[in-house]
């Protein structure tokens, strides 16, 4: 099948067979989505699987480590640890390091998780708007609550991008999929229901960039907030009500079978 020259019933059906074969539970174990399914408790989840998000950068078994690490600091129990640690319970995660992401980094998202549960039962609540058309004001608004109490140290601040600020936010838009998607394949959780898969915006990390250029499905010469929006445009086109269950087939065309 020549890459360059599908039609678009074509590509839908090549694309619709790629999504059955890269998103089964098979996936899981590899992925950092496999921290999230450690848990079965909702606000587990959603804890475990922001950690995860936030920290998949690099190679994946790297990620996979660190983030395990990161939950047995916290006593395999991220919601309870959250809302009743004591200070003595901090000391370990100053030794804490995966990238870019450091103590001071930890640190903070404990205090503002801790200060969100405090007040809310799910992290859906700093997402959701209503009438929305996509995550994006979504994903606006989560940064400004994320970073609302007075002792928010800038440096953070890049580990929770927003589309206002032109940032793809891959690794946020990642999350909201395993959050929000649900079928019966067992990767994605489907546990928040406020926000809708039709609102889902498309992962555009460099692999899904690079096949998703392959398959004309960006023309935008540049990679920014814009491009994720027009490759979900696009993917719309063959699935208004789940788009973003293309993003298997683009991330494992890349990762798997080495397009680039």
């Amino acid at each position: 099948m020549k890459r360059a020259k599908l039609t678009t019933a074509e590509l839908r059906e090549f694309l619709d067979e790629k999504v059955e074969l890269y998103n089964r539970p098979g996936f899981i174990e590899n992925d950092p989505v496999s921290i999230p399914h450690m848990f079965r408790k909702k606000q587990d989840i959603e804890i475990a699987g922001l950690f995860a998000a936030v920290l998949a950068w690099g190679q994946r078994k790297t990620i996979i480590n660190k983030c395990r690490q990161l939950m047995e600091m916290m006593d395999n129990d991220p919601h309870q640890f959250i809302l009743h640690h004591q200070e003595r319970d901090l000391k370990p995660f100053l030794e804490f390091r995966h990238r870019t992401f450091n103590a001071t980094d930890t640190l903070y998202f404990l205090e503002a998780l801790k200060w969100f549960y405090e007040n809310h039962k799910s992290l859906e609540d700093a997402f959701y708007l209503r009438d929305q058309d996509t995550v994006e004001k979504g994903l606006d608004q989560f940064q400004q609550i994320f970073f609302s109490l007075e002792d928010a140290p800038h440096r953070t601040r890049k580990h929770i991008p927003a589309p206002a600020r032109k940032s793809t936010c891959k690794r946020l838009v990642m999350y909201l999929r395993w959050m929000v998607r649900q079928d019966d394949k067992g990767v994605d959780f489907g546990i928040w229901k406020k926000i809708k898969p039709a609102h889902l915006v498309c992962p555009c990390d460099l692999h899904v960039d690079r096949v998703a250029r392959k398959l004309r499905l960006i023309q935008r010469t540049q990679t920014d907030w814009q491009t994720a929006l027009e490759l979900t445009a696009r993917l719309r086109q063959f699935d208004p009500i789940d788009p973003v269950k293309y993003d298997f087939a683009l991330f494992g065309l890349g990762i798997e079978e080495g397009w680039k």
